[in-house]
């Protein structure tokens, strides 16, 4: 029996928290073989296996902290006994590992391994996030393997031949390079591995099928997956549907309680029963684009200085033109004249008065850029991204209406690529879609400069003389006052102002 340690973890690192067991007690593991991944303040290490064996007894939990040459787990040597120990001890689970053994592989064509693609300018490492395939699975060419999560964005692995999955030479959790294999697909085989497939499917549940993370999560709380709605490819339950029914109140503790007040109706200790809604606390790793927000924000704060100046607009004059003009604008270019579109204009025509703020810091230098792209903050289930429109200062209201609608449905379908998000000179971010009445919004290092949207909100206002209500909105332009005088950013703020109150000023170029 040998002991598997926490190894050295670098310079100045003297210890780390357990993250995820990949194996657990009588698995059977070959050399290198992932173990388990540890999380240190800089950098996530994987423990492989230094030899074929089987796993013994499982030392440490997840989440648990532990110091360089602390004992994890154990193992037992010679992978092949091991091995046999499951199929003496039930021979039906035998006939089980029999059919995705590939059978329909062996009378295919050749093995063909599927890559990690380029996933971008200065991304070259990337997150095994959810497998949508399994060991005996057809594919067609360009069908979406697994899913990479990287600290920008998230990039899926396309077949490149139509066959059936052979192996697959990664877990969910590991880390992978441009160029990393993945899995390994035997070309042009037979479906024969669909049986299999039909008989890996009940091991979650009902009909449903769970993606290994999903499967874990449902195990552990006991959930039942045919109650659970898939939102993944063809269906299958994703980590988030999982963590979503884990948290919901559990029905069943109502629908159990029912018949027996029907037999004993004098029963009060029934209403008791929904109090048990399980844990107090959840720990769920954050994913690399929650880690990389994180990370930009808090560098953001530490290297810019920010000062934040507000102001207010009074929006009637744009509530009035949308209301005059949106039938025939919708008739004319398929698509609602929004609030974003006069918001990006306005922005254009202060920044060329401003030029500052549409420039930023290189080391002594300051670069001055003269075009338009302004990044658009968009929420999404995984994180805020800010996606670009490209030349907004050359576009109509209309175009880039249509922009910000296709660039949001990519975000939220999470198919921005790398080059949609990168090179904005400028940010505008909406928290008036959430109710937000007013906030300080933080700088998208390098940029120098970002506006704060809020909700529109009627109030009392003077107006020549006489109390009148009126739609308003309050403003925030967030600076770098390294590089941005206060002056130039109170101006730069009063243009879009006059801007928005009266949009003919555009029209003229005032």
């Amino acid at each position: 029996m040998t002991d598997i340690t926490v190894p050295q973890l670098g310079e100045s690192v003297t210890e780390a928290t357990v993250g995820s067991w990949s194996v657990k007690t009588g698995d059977a593991v070959k050399k290198d073989d992932v173990l388990v991944e540890l999380e240190t303040d800089k950098v996530a290490i994987e423990v492989r296996a230094e030899s074929d064996g089987t796993i013994g007894d499982i030392l440490v939990e997840e989440g648990e902290t532990v110091e360089i040459g602390a004992r994890l787990a154990t193992m037992n040597a010679g992978g092949e006994t091991a091995a046999a120990a499951p199929a003496a001890e039930a021979p039906a689970p035998a006939a089980a590992p029999a059919a995705p053994a590939a059978p329909a592989a062996s009378s295919g064509g050749e093995t063909v391994e599927a890559t990690v693609p380029q996933m971008g300018e200065s991304v070259t490492e990337g997150t095994i996030g959810a497998w949508l395939v399994k060991v005996g699975d057809s594919v067609t060419v360009d069908q979406a393997l697994v899913e990479i999560e990287t600290d920008k964005v998230a990039v899926e692995v396309p077949s490149p031949v139509a066959g059936v999955i052979s192996e697959l030479l990664v877990a969910e959790g590991d880390s992978v390079a441009p160029g990393d294999a993945v899995a390994k697909i035997t070309e042009g085989a037979a479906a024969a591995a669909a049986p299999a497939a039909a008989t890996a499917a009940p091991a979650t549940g009902g009909d449903a099928v769970a993606m290994p993370s999903a499967a874990r999560i449902i195990e552990e709380n006991k959930l039942d997956a045919g109650a659970i709605a898939g939102t993944g490819r063809d269906g299958r339950i994703t980590k988030g549907d999982a963590l979503q029914a884990a948290a919901a109140p559990a029905a069943p503790a109502p629908a159990a309680t029912a018949p027996a007040a029907a037999s004993a109706p004098a029963a009060p200790a029934a209403p008791a029963a929904p109090r048990e809604t399980g844990p107090r606390e959840e720990r769920v790793r954050m994913t690399r684009l929650r880690q990389t927000i994180a990370k930009r924000l808090k560098d953001a704060q530490n290297a810019a200085a920010i000062l934040t100046t507000y102001n207010e607009a009074d929006m009637g004059a744009i509530m009035d033109a949308r209301k005059t003009h949106q039938e025939a604008f919708v008739g004319k270019h398929g698509v609602k004249l929004g609030f974003m579109s006069f918001f990006v204009k306005a922005c254009v025509a202060a920044l060329k008065d401003i030029p500052s703020v549409n420039a930023e810091i290189d080391g002594t230098d300051i670069i001055f850029k003269n075009f338009y792209d302004i990044g658009v903050a968009v929420g999404t289930d995984r994180g805020l991204v800010v996606p670009v429109v490209r030349n907004a200062d050359q576009m109509s209201l209309a175009e880039i209406e249509k922009e910000i609608i296709r660039l949001g449905k990519r975000a939220r379908d999470g198919k921005l690529t790398i080059d949609e998000m990168q090179g904005a000179s400028f940010t505008i971010s909406n928290g008036g879609v959430y109710g937000s009445l007013m906030s300080m919004p933080i700088l998208n290092a390098p940029q120098s400069g970002i506006l704060g949207m809020h909700k529109i909100q009627e109030r009392p206002m003077a107006v020549n003389g006489a109390v009148v209500i009126r739609p308003m909105m309050y403003l925030a332009l967030s600076y770098d006052h390294r590089i941005v005088d206060g002056k130039e950013a109170v101006t730069w703020l009063v243009r879009v102002k006059e801007n928005l109150e009266d949009p003919q000023r555009m029209l003229f170029d005032l």
